[in-house]
């Protein structure tokens, strides 16, 4: 299945531990999908070496050539002021401008199709499937209520690397004025007016888990992400609400699949 490849990005040391449980969570599913890192400068090389060592292939990658404005635009301070996140807290090592890193997924053209998993996901199951899905693929952006089935969230995406497609996004991407208040995720749903939809289960985020209680289903959830708190912060206000959930990362984590039978359903 060279063809095809799970592809994360990591841009710290928080970041690539969570890949790490990612990276291990993909190998328990049994896929002979390639597993690619895509890093930028930030990433210690004893971390790297970390990631290297699960078998996974590591992939360079500098931020984008943006201009001075965009940055400025979009650095954490300026951004989280324009566009605060009320819902949910981003902790200190998010980095806005990082996350446009993503787009040169697109210039991994060795590859026909690549399924983009954020470095703070997990996947419980096989999910092999969504190679077949078409450009651009991406779950709902649901957490809160059913209202928020409009929004799409780029923590999941299928997507067909090309570089006419990459000289697009780029020209699209900067231009006068341009502000993106959730930097990929919007940049993306814009691009993309017609995005195809996964269902919301191959990207369950994780405040459904006390929000909407009744959506989570461990038969069906395939992919769990953590989109605000990170599981493997040493505290954090939600802990105690998302325990169980911080349990399965960290057993990804040790490299031990949690067991299916014993997982409980929210409520």
């Amino acid at each position: 299945m060279s063809r095809f490849a799970y592809v994360t990005l990591v841009t710290n040391a928080e970041y690539a531990l969570g890949a790490k449980a990612l990276i291990n969570s993909l190998k328990m599913t049994g896929t002979q999908a390639d597993i690619a890192v895509l890093h930028t400068g930030g990433v210690a090389d004893s971390d790297l070496a970390m990631l290297r060592a699960t078998g996974a292939t590591l992939v360079e990658g500098s931020l984008l050539e943006t201009s001075d404005e965009f940055n400025q635009r979009h650095q954490r301070d300026r951004l989280h002021a324009n566009a605060p996140f009320t819902r949910g807290n981003k902790p200190a090592f998010h980095t806005p401008l990082d996350n446009f890193v993503k787009l040169r997924l697109w210039e991994m053209q060795h590859y026909e199709t690549c399924v983009f998993l954020d470095a703070d996901t997990v996947v419980m199951r096989n999910i092999d499937r969504l190679f077949a899905y078409p450009q651009f693929s991406a779950a709902p952006n649901v957490y809160e209520s059913l209202a928020d089935f409009h929004r799409m969230n780029s923590g999941v995406f299928v997507a067909k690397p090309s570089a006419v497609t990459f000289r697009a996004m780029m020209a699209a991407l900067d231009t006068t004025g341009a502000f993106w208040p959730r930097t990929d995720q919007t940049f993306l749903q814009h691009f993309f007016p017609q995005w195809h939809g996964l269902p919301v289960f191959d990207n369950m985020l994780q405040y459904v888990w006390f929000n909407m209680p009744e959506l989570w289903d461990w038969a069906s959830v395939n992919v769990v992400h953590f989109q605000y708190e990170k599981p493997w912060q040493d505290e954090h206000p939600k802990a105690e609400k998302l325990q169980p959930l911080i349990d399965i990362w960290r057993s990804f984590e040790q490299g031990r699949a949690p067991d299916p039978a014993t997982l409980r359903n929210p409520g």
